[in-house]
């Protein structure tokens, strides 16, 4: 049968040395949907979805207890993080374009996965690039470096690039506070579009983007996950009062 939930987190606690990040986080994360999380800032969202995929082993003095279960297999438990992170892309709050050109930057991710053939290399790019609506604008400018486009263009083809491997979930954090609201709506429109063949998971501090593009929306506050229920729920019949509190405007 197939896996309902791409992941299941189970007891999940994080620290940086002392500090106790993240507690006791149980959730599951439907497959083929987009689930937001919110939350005021410093309240562990972006930790925890850096755990998705092992971002925060790069982190000294980071230690997890309890489970993460991607299709079923704990991530934690003799996983390949270079598969991880191919399964599982990440999108990061600031566009990071490599500096070199577009093709290059499209092509580097694949060619670590042992593409190698140009042909076949320049199918993914071209098919990257229709996915997030670039490919009319920059099929003439692959030769440039990635570091002329625009901040909106960069963070496009810094999802194309995540795309380009083939991953069957995109973390994102934050993708749209560095931009300005006319990007912000491509992403958000781009983001629609994916989700009909991607799940995707989305740190946000705009409440009204979470209305818009999740079916699913997570609270969290110090470290907790408050609650979680269908986006439409949240934001009209929260259960908690913490977070009807958030939602309205009274803290954070």
């Amino acid at each position: 049968m197939e896996e309902k939930y791409c992941f299941s987190i189970k007891d999940m606690n994080l620290f940086y040395g002392d500090f106790h990040a993240l507690k006791n986080i149980n959730m599951q994360i439907k497959k083929g949907e987009v689930t937001s999380f919110i939350g005021p800032s410093g309240c562990g969202k972006s930790t925890f979805i850096k755990s998705l995929n092992r971002m925060n082993d790069l982190i000294d003095n980071c230690k997890i207890k309890g489970k993460i279960l991607f299709f079923g297999e704990n991530i934690y438990k003799k996983y390949d993080v270079n598969l991880l992170r191919k399964r599982v892309g990440m999108v990061f709050q600031k566009p990071n374009p490599f500096p070199f050109s577009i093709y290059e930057n499209l092509a580097f991710g694949a060619k670590t996965h042992g593409i190698k053939k140009k042909d076949a290399l320049d199918f993914i790019i071209e098919e990257s690039l229709k996915d997030v609506g670039l490919w009319k604008e920059l099929k003439d400018r692959l030769k440039e470096s990635a570091l002329s486009l625009s901040g909106g263009q960069q963070q496009r083809l810094c999802i194309a690039r995540t795309l380009a491997i083939n991953p069957e979930v995109i973390l994102m954090d934050e993708p749209t506070s560095a931009l300005d609201p006319i990007s912000t709506l491509k992403i958000e429109e781009l983001i629609t579009k994916l989700k009909k063949d991607y799940t995707i998971i989305i740190v946000t501090h705009n409440m009204q983007q979470a209305h818009r593009i999740s079916e699913k929306c997570a609270f969290f506050l110090l470290g907790e996950m408050i609650e979680l229920d269908s986006t439409q729920k949240i934001f009209s019949n929260p259960k908690n009062k913490k977070t009807k509190d958030y939602i309205e405007g009274r803290f954070g």
